[in-house]
């Protein structure tokens, strides 16, 4: 199995539903301005949402206190965008599911195949390989 699925997961509802149900938490957010991560999270604050950070090192990132961990976040997300490597990517799947998060949106490079494939037979609603948020939040 390769790491990375080729297709793309995914459709316009499922953005919309991911976008409209919170609250919302990050994974692999970055202090750096210049790393997709800390793109992703400023795009979420530029649009107005309060989203969670999950960071095993920082305390905060962009103004916003980090959790060590999605256990620490009260109330759960409902919604996680992964922004971390591929090979992290089973390791949220099955965070999410062990929580009861509804919905993940892997950002472009943080997927794997076996990441997708046990999130979609979980019943978990699966954006991945292809709808990127930063364009996503520019269509609104």
């Amino acid at each position: 199995m390769s790491d990375h699925a080729d297709h793309a997961v995914g459709d316009a509802a499922l953005v919309d539903r991911f976008l409209t149900t919170g609250p919302w938490a990050i994974v692999g957010a970055s202090r750096d301005p210049d790393k997709f991560g800390n793109k992703v999270l400023r795009a979420y604050l530029d649009h107005g949402y309060r989203v969670d950070i999950v960071h095993p090192k920082e305390d905060e990132i962009e103004g916003v206190k980090c959790s060590r961990s999605l256990d620490d976040i009260e109330p759960n997300p409902k919604s996680l965008s992964i922004v971390t490597p591929p090979s992290l990517a089973l390791h949220w799947v099955r965070e999410a599911k062990r929580l009861g998060i509804e919905q993940l949106w892997f950002q472009p490079g943080a997927s794997s195949s076996e990441a997708i494939e046990e999130a979609q037979s979980s019943g978990l609603g699966v954006l991945a390989n292809g709808p990127c948020i930063l364009v996503e939040f520019r269509k609104r």
